[in-house]
């Protein structure tokens, strides 16, 4: 118990030292409504201004938790990024570009070098790494495939009888269970690329599942951060073990050998390709997610027949080639969170069976030549959500001959499985797999999976 209290003294202690002054909390999401409730349990002696381009009413109850507090204060709407080096430290949410101009104004105003940038704006992920009690952080990454993989680590450490907690881009933030921590426990978690791209600790363990164009231009309304090259969008992500200690380790894609060997990481590095493990996952890509799963695993010297148990029991996270239901001999499968052309191409290569496809939408800067490839091979039947990216599909498909005939382009999900059910027959697979992001037709992935899984269980 003393020492409890003592590690509790020592991390009050740190925090009301990286935090003190003025707090600029750039953008009200997730992550930044944890920090504020965590600010506010630990009476952290500071002025926190809320900077969001969203108006009071837009931000709703977010706006109405705070409002009641008299050291926090808001810029908002048009205001919102104006004036940001009256701040003492900024709280960038992910969404939040390191370029945009406020930032950038506000380092020149405040004449700040390299190192001093890296103390001024910060984030709540940042923090974390800073006030984490526990060395035990597993992180993982991967243009797709890191949610699955990520969910099963902690799925096969909690089987271990080890006290373990999921967070980061999965949707659970960090803070939200920090104060729960001790010095023994695990921390598994999801890292985005723009969680990564300035952070300057990394985990013990690094999982880096896979690496494909994505992320270069804005797609979502509330989420406008992306990269402008390839080359910025690796670095962002390779943040996830660049700053390991000594003994640290990395669980690589044996695909990204090549590529990582112009990084020096010598004996740092364990390769894995595919497992072998019976699983009830859908597709060769997720042999792959088992297999990265399994070698942190043996890291941590989990017994063998812990894991098999673990993988067997293991369902996948919603979204993700999920099946969603099978009427009159046709089976439909909720891939709503494959909103780029390789993560699409690799739910269409994970069925034999012909496919009457539902994709498209909003564009985010991606190239579909490979993808219209891989639909005149495998789909039937194309119909698509109406969007910019469904424009560029529809182009694609055509340029590789696909018959135009076989297209079809709607403005909602009611209409769309209108139409798979008029194209499928028995043995046909219904798949939901975008290769784009939902805005404009839906509010997000989720709300895309959502209704079409709600519209399988009326049929």
């Amino acid at each position: 118990m003393e020492l409890d209290k003592l590690q509790n003294k020592i991390n009050r202690l740190k925090l009301e030292d990286l935090l003190s002054g003025k707090i600029g909390i750039l953008g009200l999401g997730i992550e930044n409504l944890a920090l504020i409730d965590f600010l506010i349990a630990k009476k952290v002696d500071c002025e926190i201004t809320v900077c969001d381009f969203r108006t009071k009413e837009r931000l709703g109850e977010r706006f109405k938790k705070f409002s009641r507090y008299k050291n926090i204060k808001w810029k908002l709407g048009v205001e919102f990024n104006l004036g940001l080096e009256e701040f003492d430290i900024l709280m960038r949410s992910p969404g939040w570009s390191l370029k945009c101009p406020g930032i950038q104004g506000a380092v020149k105003a405040k004449k700040l070098k390299d190192l001093e940038i890296g103390k001024f704006v910060y984030s709540p992920m940042k923090l974390f790494f800073d006030l984490c009690p526990t060395r035990n952080i597993i992180g993982v990454t991967g243009t797709k495939g890191k949610g699955t993989t990520s969910s099963l680590i902690y799925e096969i450490i909690k089987a271990s009888g080890r006290k373990v907690f999921l967070g980061g881009n999965i949707g659970v933030a960090p803070f939200e269970f920090i104060s729960n921590l001790k010095k023994e426990d695990f921390v598994v978690l999801e890292l985005s690329s723009f969680q990564l791209e300035d952070l300057h600790k990394s985990p013990r363990i690094a999982v880096f599942v896979n690496f494909s164009r994505d992320h270069l231009a804005p797609a979502d309304p509330n989420n406008s951060n992306f990269h402008k090259t390839m080359r910025d969008y690796w670095e962002a992500k390779i943040n996830i073990f660049i700053h390991q200690k000594r003994g640290d380790k990395i669980i690589l894609s044996k695909k990204l050998e090549v590529k990582s060997k112009k990084l020096k990481l010598k004996n740092r590095i364990i390769f894995f390709d595919k497992s072998k493990l019976e699983s009830g996952l859908v597709g060769e890509h997720n042999k792959e997610n088992i297999a990265a799963a399994v070698e942190t695993a043996k890291i941590l010297r989990i017994k063998k027949d812990v894991v098999a148990k673990a993988v067997k029991r293991f369902k996948g996270l919603e979204h993700r080639i999920e099946f969603a239901g099978e009427k009159n001999g046709v089976k439909y499968y909720d891939d709503s969170f494959a909103t780029t052309p390789d993560s699409a191409i690799t739910a269409l290569k994970s069925f034999d069976a012909p496919i009457v496809l539902l994709a498209g939408g909003s564009d985010k800067g991606s190239d579909f030549k490979s993808f219209a490839k891989s639909v005149k091979k495998k789909v039937k039947f194309v119909i698509l959500f109406k969007g910019l990216g469904s424009d560029r599909i529809k182009k694609a498909l055509l340029e590789t001959k696909y018959e135009g005939k076989n297209i079809k382009t709607v403005s909602d999900m009611a209409s769309a499985m209108k139409i798979a059910g008029q194209k499928s027959q028995a043995g046909d697979i219904v798949l939901l797999t975008p290769a784009c992001a939902s805005f404009g037709v839906f509010k997000n992935y989720k709300e895309r999976g959502e209704q079409f899984k709600l519209k399988v269980e009326s049929l």
